[in-house]
């Protein structure tokens, strides 16, 4: 009796741990909630949406930039570089964890990039279906 009172009590003891946060899943959980508010149809992020922002050639932002792999790469497991030469960690979650964890940095990135990139601001879509693709890479 004694043995399945302390069992019972370790097993009350861990359901009462919080989980461990997850920095990045809480970005894509505030972009969700962003994306929601600016579209009622939104459904989800989308990985197949976040590989078309990576690839495209946009035009509209830097003429030295008109796709994110202008600096990226291709692969975004590699690195890349700057049009300065200043070699720029890889984008890849698998390739480097702390991608998109810390929620200052994501915001300073994305509307730097962005502008540069496509002229405008992403929308919250867009930053969610980005992070989204490189979760899968």
């Amino acid at each position: 009796m004694i043995k399945k009172a302390l069992v019972l009590s370790a097993l009350l003891a861990f359901s009462a741990v919080p989980a461990q946060a997850d920095p990045r899943q809480d970005i894509l959980d505030q972009l969700a909630v962003e994306a929601s508010a600016a579209d009622a149809n939104f459904s989800g992020f989308s990985a197949a949406r976040g590989e078309k922002l990576f690839r495209t050639k946009f035009g509209t932002g830097k003429p030295a930039t008109p796709s994110c792999t202008s600096c990226h790469t291709e692969s975004p497991r590699n690195v890349g570089e700057t049009r300065a030469g200043k070699a720029i960690d890889p984008v890849a979650v698998s390739v480097n964890p702390s991608r998109f964890t810390d929620p200052a940095k994501v915001a300073k990135w994305f509307r730097r990039n962005c502008k540069s990139v496509i002229g405008r601001e992403c929308t919250a879509l867009e930053k969610g279906d980005y992070i989204t693709f490189m979760m899968t890479q």
